[in-house]
């Protein structure tokens, strides 16, 4: 039961954020609310989605895609492609919102799981 509701909270957040992403201008005060739930559904995904030996697999593409998101100002980069940048941009920055909580949960659970083997 709870690999499905991690499941379904990792798909929820995906979606939810290509559709903030496209909608972002269109949903006033729910914008931020919204948001507030990719973080939730972000940390609920790192703590019942990612087991095992997909630890080390997430760890990394996760840390890859924000360390390039920073450095290469993904987001500014996004949004000054012609018509749809700010869309990009926009799903790019809560497809982020979504990704991070679920990367520091799910280091915090592999530096838990690494102290107890001691």
């Amino acid at each position: 039961m709870e690999q499905k509701i991690g499941h379904y909270s990792f798909i929820g957040g995906v979606i939810i954020a290509v559709v903030l992403g496209v909608a972002s201008g269109s949903l006033g005060n729910a914008g931020p609310m919204l948001a507030s739930l990719l973080v939730v559904l972000g940390l609920i995904a790192g703590f019942l989605n990612v087991q095992g030996k997909e630890t080390k697999d997430f760890m990394v593409v996760a840390t890859v895609l924000i360390i390039a998101s920073f450095a290469g100002d993904a987001s500014s980069t996004l949004g000054s492609v012609e018509f749809i940048g700010g869309y990009l941009s926009g799903i790019w920055t809560n497809m982020l919102a979504f990704v991070v909580p679920a990367t520091v949960v799910v280091g915090l659970k592999q530096v838990w799981a690494l102290g107890q083997n001691q």
